[in-house]
């Protein structure tokens, strides 16, 4: 033991540890891994990650629609079941594609492919409005990552 308290370790001069009795950091020292679910960490990721679909998957959810929507149109409804299945597959779809191009953890892509499967099946095209802008977003969010 030395004058001051701490134990007579040999270390470096520069050390940020210095007069710490040790060499190395306290656990209260190292940066700590964010929890899952943070707020801060879905913020982290940013506005185009957060709400945008990769453009492949907006483009089909909207001619998906579109046909589905001209089926229930012409048989007055009765259709309803055949959407409610096609939603589900696109929902599928969606899924695996926002995990596999768009960098999506799972989470997030279950929500937004629930979101669009939701959308996809009530028969009116007015959905469009929404997943078209996140196909945009989605768009310049992937032009930024390849030049960053």
């Amino acid at each position: 033991m030395t004058d001051d308290g701490y134990d007579d370790f040999p270390r470096d001069d520069d050390s940020p540890y210095q007069g710490r009795g040790d060499n190395y950091p306290s656990p209260y020292d190292m940066e700590q891994p964010a929890p899952a679910g943070n707020v801060h960490q879905a913020a982290a990721r940013g506005f185009g990650q957060i709400f945008g679909l990769y453009p492949a998957i907006a483009f089909l959810t909207l001619i998906v629609d579109t046909i589905l929507f001209g089926g229930e149109a012409v048989s007055l409804g009765t259709s309803l079941p055949v959407s409610v299945a096609a939603a589900a597959v696109l929902g599928y779809i969606a899924y695996k594609a926002q995990m596999k191009w768009y960098g999506d953890d799972d989470e997030s892509a279950k929500i937004k492919a629930f979101i669009l499967a939701f959308l996809t099946a009530i028969p009116t095209p007015l959905p469009a409005i929404v997943y078209v802008p996140s196909g945009i977003v989605g768009f310049f969010h992937g032009l930024r990552r390849k030049e960053g």
